[in-house]
């Protein structure tokens, strides 16, 4: 079965697959309009659901999907655009953003693994959920550098990013917080690339709030967890 799914043409129509997948969620999101169809979470869901039906190895379409994985770097860097054209704004309230990055960067290290603790929850399961606020390949590095296991942080860091998307922005209404610099920077510093993406596509603004946040979360994750690990708080 895998000799199957390990030629060319397959390959290519897993890469294909995967961004018609993401298309169709797209124009679903703005068809229906509900905060639980982030368009991530269906295209993901639909991939999934296709590779079981299929019996497609995991193996095989990681490796026909290259090409999309590669665009995850450009598209990342892209997310400086709206963080340039915002840098002013951004220099005067620089002060609030490092407090609420100290702040958010700490929780989502120490939060997690405590309430999976309190939970029954295996040590193991918390040092790979540590470093879940970080884009998904820092958290995978910053898991192996803890004796983590980078499969499972990597699934954190897409969860948690995908759970950030959906609930962020109803969360911050229902608190009554409808400014859109506290929206991005809470998407960017909880939600990594993908809390950002959802930012970016309601407001620039607010995607450069959140460039900002993914960038700076990310090099605080890979400072603050390896010392929070060698301490034993996580």
């Amino acid at each position: 079965m895998s000799e199957m799914w390990s030629g060319a043409l397959p390959g290519i129509g897993f890469a294909a697959g995967t961004v018609l997948a993401f298309e169709a969620a797209l124009r679903l999101a703005r068809l229906v309009r509900h905060p639980a169809l982030n368009p991530t979470l269906v295209a993901i869901l639909a991939v999934m659901a296709g590779l079981v039906a299929g019996h497609v190895p995991y193996a095989a379409y990681a490796r026909g999907a290259a090409p999309v994985s590669w665009l995850l770097g450009p598209a990342t860097v892209a997310l400086g655009v709206p963080l340039a054209r915002n840098l002013g704004a951004i220099a005067r309230d620089s002060l609030a953003v490092l407090v609420s990055l100290a702040a958010g960067a700490l929780t989502a290290a120490i939060a997690g693994p405590l309430v999976l603790a309190a939970c029954g929850g295996s040590g193991a399961l918390g040092l790979a959920m540590a470093p879940k606020a970080a884009t998904t390949p820092i958290a995978m590095a910053v898991a192996r550098e803890i004796g983590a296991a980078p499969a499972l942080a990597a699934v954190f860091a897409i969860a948690g990013g995908v759970i950030v998307a959906i609930a962020a922005r109803p969360l911050l209404g229902w608190l009554g917080i409808e400014d859109h610099r506290a929206f991005g920077l809470a998407a960017g510093v909880a939600g990594s690339g993908i809390g950002a993406a959802e930012a970016v596509a309601r407001d620039a603004e607010a995607g450069a709030y959140a460039a900002l946040g993914v960038g700076l979360t990310a090099v605080a994750t890979a400072l603050v967890v390896p010392a929070l690990a060698a301490l034993g708080v996580v």
